[in-house]
């Protein structure tokens, strides 16, 4: 906010480098003139939560989990030697391919989300609604609405639902979240552990946050009080103004909350009510942070831009002309300072639009010439769930993320991700985590190779599999049950 706030600090506040007396060393001491205890008014934050506690509103979710299969079932020669599960633990296999409950449960959860439209849409995360049989909304006056997507964006963990009210709503202004100051003051408003429009204040308290939950991390951290519960629910500057979609925390760390730029979700949002999903631009390649080693290895004086790490064929990249080991520095005009800035300009960029990049390729400057295709949702859950209805099990292609975690170099195949309790595959002995290498002696190098498999299989076909299991390979059979 910076001077946006100077109105309720009052004057005398400001950093000074006139001293009588040197510092540490005789360097010149960085006076900051003290706050007078009246420059906030007494009523500040009592008269701020009046204005916008009305527009934020409690969300509660029924979603009925279905069961799965159990990961040691079955006695297996090397399961006590497993070292992808005794170094990742089950909490790595929940992150790639989701929990494997044991039996049907209904789960209820609490969130927070604010009203953006007087026709009743209302933000809040993904992770709140997803899944959900039922979605209700509790305004502050304590009415219930059932409430419906309008469309969900996991990618930056954002939702748009709609309620039908007959009464007029209290619709939150948007603020400009690009202006947000560190050491700006904010108030996070929300529903933490089902207490609701519960107000905290605090700072801002650093912006621009990678935190691995995602390809377009850039969150905004606070020590206002961020609690499960509080997740959809709006930060506040103290205008009044939404800054901020409060999102994650830290589990053993306090006063450590992130939020998502309000300028992030005014994109997403707005292609939410038109078509209920989100298009982005896509170049087409894996990208990876540049480190001070690397930027050293490739004779550079810093580590600014993007290392290409990989090129996907036939992909806008590749088309012109970018090659594994260029680092991009600039795209569409924009300097590229790190890594995670890349993905984000990129899908920003409408589809089909011609963009000049500057790599740097062998320690010489290019310049090249994409046209921006459109970012490509994975095949994988579509066929995942073919996997399961056909053998009782979901895999995935080995994504770089995944063979970096295990550890499985170049190993080709296709990942187990779950597996029913009962059948084919469970009695088989087939666990979480496998990869299947081969298929009746026929190499399985990626998904596609596993679908064909699965096209052609007949049934009660007896099936014999060659996976890896942590550094071993194993041989399985099972006899197909395809249904009818």
């Amino acid at each position: 906010m910076g001077a946006r706030s100077s109105s309720f600090l009052g004057k005398g506040f400001g950093v000074r480098t006139e001293s009588s007396s040197p510092g540490l060393f005789g360097a010149q001491k960085i006076q900051v003139a003290a706050h007078p205890t009246s420059a906030l008014p007494a009523n500040l934050f009592v008269d701020l939560a009046k204005k916008v506690k009305p527009g934020v509103v409690n969300i509660s979710t029924t979603k009925l989990v279905k069961g799965g299969g159990r990961v040691f079932r079955h006695f297996s020669p090397f399961r006590e030697k497993d070292p992808s599960r005794d170094f990742f633990g089950e909490d790595f296999f929940d992150r790639f391919f989701g929990d494997n409950p044991q039996k049907d449960q209904v789960q209820r959860s609490l969130g927070s989300g604010f009203i953006v439209d007087k026709e009743g849409y209302i933000i809040t995360n993904n992770h709140v609604i997803e899944g959900a049989s039922e979605i209700r909304v509790r305004l502050s006056t304590e009415k219930e609405f059932e409430a419906e997507v309008v469309g969900r964006d996991p990618k930056t963990d954002l939702a748009l639902i709609k309620i039908k009210s007959w009464s007029e709503l209290p619709v939150l202004d948007l603020g400009d979240s690009d202006k947000l100051e560190i050491g700006e003051w904010v108030m996070a408003i929300g529903n933490p552990f089902g207490l609701s429009q519960t107000v905290t204040v605090g700072i801002v308290s650093a912006k621009g946050r990678v935190i691995g939950s995602g390809p377009y991390d850039d969150f905004i951290q606070t020590d206002a009080s961020i609690n499960p519960g509080n997740s959809g629910g709006p930060l506040f500057n103290l205008q009044g103004e939404v800054m901020g979609i409060n999102t994650a925390i830290v589990d053993r760390g306090q006063g450590i909350g992130f939020a998502i730029p309000i300028n992030t979700a005014k994109e997403v949002v707005i292609q939410l009510k038109k078509k209920g999903k989100v298009t982005r631009g896509g170049i087409g390649v894996y990208v990876q942070k540049m480190t001070p080693d690397l930027a050293k290895s490739f004779g550079l004086e810093d580590n600014k831009g993007a290392l290409v790490a990989d090129v996907i064929p036939g992909g806008a990249a590749e088309t012109g002309g970018v090659k594994r080991g260029d680092i991009i520095l600039r795209f569409d005009g924009k300097g590229i300072h790190e890594m995670n800035e890349l993905p984000r300009m990129v899908a920003a960029t409408p589809v089909g639009k011609e963009v000049e990049i500057e790599v740097l390729r062998e320690g010489k400057p290019l310049k090249l010439n994409l046209k921006v295709g459109e970012l490509k949702d994975e095949a994988a859950p579509a066929a995942a769930e073919k996997a399961k209805l056909e053998l009782g099990m979901s895999v995935q292609e080995i994504t770089p993320e995944i063979a970096r975690q295990l550890r499985l170099g170049d190993l080709q195949g296709v990942v187990v991700g779950q597996v029913e309790a009962g059948s084919v595959a469970d009695e088989a002995g087939i666990q979480r985590g496998d990869v299947i290498r081969e298929i009746n002696g026929q190499a399985i190098r990626k998904l596609s190779d596993y679908q064909g498999f699965l096209a052609k299989l007949k049934k009660d076909e007896l099936v014999r599999l060659l996976v890896r299991r942590g550094d071993r390979n194993l041989y399985l059979t099972l006899r197909a049950a395809k249904p009818q």
